[in-house]
């Protein structure tokens, strides 16, 4: 897979992320909520993202 990153919160490696793959799809990086009352199924996974996040993303027109 390759990975191209989008749009971030900061310029170090550990934000908030949004990427684009090569397979047309969309990897976000964020923090892993446990608090949320959700049943998930096993082969999924929640992750959380500041509103900023996709706002810039959404603004500079790259989603």
């Amino acid at each position: 897979m390759r990975v191209t990153k989008l749009v971030s919160t900061c310029d170090i490696k550990d934000c908030p992320t949004i990427y684009e793959t090569d397979r047309g799809t969309f990897l976000v990086q964020g923090e892993t909520p446990t608090d949320h009352g959700l049943q998930i199924p096993a082969h999924e996974t929640l992750v959380e993202i500041p509103m900023e996040l996709l706002q810039k993303a959404i603004r500079d027109k790259l989603i």
